[in-house]
């Protein structure tokens, strides 16, 4: 999971050595189902040579996550607003063709659902260029989305843009400036607080514990501060990434290397009464990675189906229910 954000380099470079101020408009838009593969074989859990490991109580078994959203393709990078409401994805139909191809392959980007009478609509791509570009690490507060996109134009290679929901679409996408894009920041996949006042992400940026560690950065007069690493125990000699925060604040939830399964797992650290965070506990471990929540505590991760030569076949979102 690491990996798909570092993917995004690759794909920027395409951007800038392929397209220019003259670059042709957005490829044919496809459904998922049209962009599959044809001989793309979907996983279930009965195939699954690592299924997710659950090691606590609190929760039910995780199972991949009901309704229209797990395909043959690859679903990643989830979200999920706090009313549970509004699901969000990244979906690229072939794991196997190289990140250039999925630019004009017409559905590789960020999807979304919304929850109507109980039931999950029909994912939607949305579209938030009128170029060719791509994006994904989607975080979404109230009628906000912040999304990550490689494109022409970037102050670096890979940017935060917002867009805003009105009238029943994403519209009036805009980059996020120069001081949230700062090479000195190094912000990636990110999670902002309920107060929209600061943001927590992954970097290996100089002065971490090693590895990529999680960072936080505090707005302050409208500017993004320096990030301050969260340090020990929730930083570590290993790589802490991909972390989300829950709405009241008191519990963040990340992706480490598993200590005993394969693959990185999911963690929780609670906020002690001090402001400190506790030692973080391993919930689910095999493969399992980018959770988020609603504010009934239900998990949502991404889970990757690997053969046992170690090729990754697959990506589905997986969903744990709070008991």
């Amino acid at each position: 999971m690491k990996g798909h954000f570092i993917s995004w380099v690759l794909i920027f470079i395409f951007v800038a050595l392929g397209c220019s101020n003259n670059s042709p408009g957005l490829p044919t838009q496809k459904t998922r189902a049209e962009a599959i593969p044809p001989n793309a074989v979907k996983m279930t859990p009965a195939q699954d040579l690592f299924p997710p490991h659950l090691e606590s109580n609190e929760w039910e078994d995780p199972i991949p996550l009901p309704g229209p959203f797990n395909t043959a393709g690859a679903e990643d990078s989830p979200f999920i607003t706090p009313d549970g409401n509004r699901f969000f994805f990244f979906f690229t139909p072939d794991l196997n063709i190289p990140v250039n191809e999925q630019l004009f392959d017409g559905a590789t980007g960020i999807w979304w659902s919304q929850k109507v009478a109980g039931q999950w609509t029909e994912p939607e791509r949305i579209i938030l260029n009128d170029e060719v570009s791509l994006e994904g690490c989607e975080f979404v507060q109230d009628d906000v989305i912040w999304f990550c996109s490689a494109r022409v134009g970037n102050y670096r290679e890979i940017d935060y843009y917002l867009a805003t929901y009105k009238n029943g679409k994403w519209a009036d996408w805009e980059n996020a400036g120069p001081n949230m894009n700062s090479s000195e920041l190094e912000i990636g996949e990110m999670h902002m607080s309920a107060d929209g006042n600061t943001i927590y992400f992954g970097s290996s940026r100089p002065g971490g514990l090693g590895g990529m560690d999680i960072w936080k950065s505090v707005k302050t007069n409208g500017e993004w501060g320096d990030p301050v690493n969260l340090g020990a125990p929730v930083s570590s000699d290993k790589d802490e990434y991909m972390p989300f925060l829950s709405s009241d604040g008191n519990e963040l939830w990340f992706d480490r290397p598993s200590v005993s399964y394969s693959g990185p797992a999911v963690l929780r650290s609670k906020k002690l009464n001090n402001g400190d965070w506790d030692t973080p506990e391993e919930i689910i471990s095999e493969f399992a990675g980018e959770p988020t929540l609603d504010d009934q505590g239900n998990i949502y991760f991404i889970h990757h189906y690997y053969d046992s030569d170690g090729k990754m076949i697959e990506a589905d979102i997986y969903f744990a229910r709070k008991k």
